[in-house]
């Protein structure tokens, strides 16, 4: 048992400062902390590097390496950073330390224990990903409007279950909503014109880090 919540450790595989490519906080300078493990397996994952290996340090070390940036506004990311049971307790010191935090989480693993101050950025996997028996739909009645729902999209049927589980689930009255296209899969105009003949209140995004690095990593 560590002797302090900052002596707890995790496995990390990588922190850096980047502009933020997702999201509504897109395009602000970022820092980043990824960490190491996912449970899932989507087929176009662009992170398979987090899925093993990392360094382990302790909360302590990580927000010291974090501070060391300069910068306010923190991303904690994976992998799955909610597979680590110290994933909660590393989000609320980077809160106390008075950053701006967002946890961009696939939304597999139960959200409610997250701090409160934390922007949750919630990936609902559509049936393309391979991934869709591992949402937890109880995880949309915990979000906020301080929340983000997210919704990765790879063809027209998955563009049609994203917005029937909007519909149903009346999630763009809940928190923003963010439809995203698979790079090489799904044509970003074609997405941006569906969205705009069915008149649906949510943001398109591009990943902007790799429209200007070509990078998962965004840098």
């Amino acid at each position: 048992m560590p002797a302090s919540p900052l002596d707890a450790t995790l496995r990390v595989t990588e922190i850096f400062h980047s502009i933020q490519g997702e999201s509504s906080r897109v395009g602000l300078p970022t820092v980043f902390v990824r960490l190491t493990g996912c449970p899932l397996r989507c087929v176009w994952c662009d992170t398979e590097y987090a899925f093993s290996g990392g360094e382990s340090l302790t909360i302590g070390e990580i927000a010291q390496r974090v501070a060391g940036f300069g910068c306010a506004t923190v991303c904690v990311t994976g992998g799955e950073p909610l597979a680590q049971k110290n994933c909660l307790p590393l989000l609320a010191a980077l809160c106390d330390s008075g950053h701006s935090v967002s946890l961009e989480t696939s939304g597999a693993l139960d959200i409610g224990g997250v701090d409160p101050r934390v922007a949750r950025i919630v990936d609902l996997k559509a049936p393309g990903s391979g991934e869709q028996k591992k949402n937890r739909w109880e995880n949309l009645e915990l979000l906020t409007s301080g929340d983000e729902l997210k919704f990765v999209l790879a063809s027209v049927d998955d563009y049609d279950w994203a917005v029937t589980a909007c519909r149903q689930h009346r999630l763009f009255e809940r928190c923003a909503v963010l439809f995203s296209p698979v790079q090489g899969q799904l044509d970003p105009a074609q997405l941006a014109q569906w969205i705009m003949d069915d008149r649906l209140p949510v943001r398109f995004q591009l990943q902007l880090h790799k429209v200007l690095w070509g990078s998962a990593k965004g840098r």
